[in-house]
């Protein structure tokens, strides 16, 4: 390396840093936030959540449990003129798990489609017969 290449720059190292007159120095805060939007691994932050996330194991019932849910389902068929407000407890399958969750909804029986074996509520809302856990009256 020859002298010149060495002292190149011996005029301005010394010179105090320039500030301008125009703009605001930036905060520390916001020159971090410019960098902010860079992922390295994109994606991985959902794949983490979704792996994280915690699904329930359907519940198998045994067959007094599932006799009772019976009579149940038969008293709203014979009383769905009536109205009543049911609550229901039923499983949900998960999307891109394995397992679901269960959920409680509650509602006025509109029908039962026995050929589907689906229980609609007057709020549309459809509820699978065979994923029932457990149904109460108010």
């Amino acid at each position: 390396m020859s002298y010149e290449e060495k002292h190149k720059y011996d005029d301005i190292i010394n010179l105090p840093h320039h500030v301008s007159k125009v703009h605001p120095r930036m905060s520390i805060q916001n020159r971090a936030a410019q960098f902010a939007p860079f992922a390295a691994l994109t994606g991985y932050e959902s794949e983490l959540r979704e792996t994280v996330r915690l699904t329930d194991k359907k519940i198998e019932l045994e067959e007094e449990v599932k006799e009772e849910l019976n009579r149940k389902l038969q008293k709203i068929k014979t009383n769905i003129k009536d109205k009543i407000n049911v609550n229901f407890t039923y499983f949900i399958k998960d999307k891109t798990k394995d397992g679901g969750a269960y959920i409680k909804t509650y509602g006025v029986v509109s029908k039962i489609d026995e050929d589907i074996k689906i229980i609609i509520l007057d709020t549309k809302e459809e509820i699978p017969i065979y994923d029932i856990l457990e149904i109460n009256f108010n």
